[in-house]
């Protein structure tokens, strides 16, 4: 980023937001807050689906270009007809897109202004070290009784998936794929919450005794926090019990089923993800 001035631009981070459960935009406004104070940018602000302030506003934001990354795992719904619809860059139930897909600009011009739509930050290939180090640190922080070396763990990275759009399991899959070309790990797969393969079964897909299970998820939301502890097997009484008193939901490591299974936390503030993020931004001006 250093051979780029940036400084008569904006940075927006685009996020789901919540109306039930506002720490899952903590995430968002916490890396804005941090790149804000690398004064890279002329601005640096969020933007949101369900909160303030609003994906709308985004067009109206005085800079020569403004670069829009969603600070989100995959490409889905979400970043493929919500964001560039709510941008103006899509003119849903206006256009001669398949049903499903969007053809939309990711660079264009409005009123003087460069709209400059990046990809989803879990798109990134760095975002293999970032899985890394949360597999390596939940066992380094809970070596109980004894830490398992990487040679004798199954690894799973953990999704959301839906039927609705193919693209959601992509970036899951593609670090999947990353990560097991390392040969570093015994075993490497994937599990989503809604569909096959799914997270509860990796008692029975994995064949070695250690399992991590990694959530390939921004914020420790609801998903996180609560519903894959329970597809893991915690009583859901006993999780919100937890989660009430301020505690944490899984206990590290949990023996369940003949297996020993350590669950780290989504990967929001991973330290590099900033880089990642600027890294984006860096891609998509090469190409404009």
């Amino acid at each position: 980023m250093t051979d780029e001035n940036f400084s008569a631009d904006a940075l927006v981070l685009v996020g789901h937001g919540s109306t039930i459960n506002q720490q899952s935009s903590e995430p968002v406004r916490r890396l804005a807050n941090e790149l804000a104070g690398r004064n890279i940018f002329a601005m640096v602000s969020t933007a949101f689906n369900l909160e303030e302030p609003k994906i709308d506003h985004v067009p109206f934001i005085e800079a020569e270009r403004i670069f829009i990354v969603p600070i989100t795992i995959s490409q889905g719904h979400f970043t493929e007809e919500t964001i560039p619809f709510r941008l103006g860059l899509c003119k849903k139930g206006e256009c001669d897109c398949p049903k499903g897909v969007c053809n939309y600009p990711r660079i264009e011009e409005r009123d003087g202004r460069h709209l400059i739509y990046c990809h989803p930050v879990g798109t990134h290939p760095n975002m293999t070290e970032i899985l890394l180090s949360r597999a390596r640190g939940v066992v380094s922080e809970h070596p109980f009784p004894k830490a398992p070396k990487p040679a004798e763990i199954a690894l799973f990275i953990a999704g959301h998936g839906t039927n609705k759009n193919k693209k959601s399991r992509e970036a899951i899959e593609a670090q999947v794929d990353l990560i097991r070309a390392r040969d570093e790990y015994a075993d490497v797969r994937s599990a989503f919450m809604e569909e096959a393969p799914f997270i509860a079964d990796c008692y029975s897909v994995a064949e070695l005794k250690h399992i991590v299970m990694v959530p390939f998820f921004i914020a420790d939301g609801l998903h996180t926090v609560e519903d894959i502890p329970v597809l893991l097997g915690e009583p859901e009484a006993r999780v919100k019990e937890r989660h009430g008193a301020g505690q944490p939901t899984w206990r590290n490591p949990t023996e369940r089923n003949g297996k020993l299974i350590w669950y780290s936390r989504a990967i929001g503030n991973e330290p590099k993800l900033p880089d990642v993020i600027l890294e984006l931004v860096r891609e998509m001006t090469d190409k404009s």
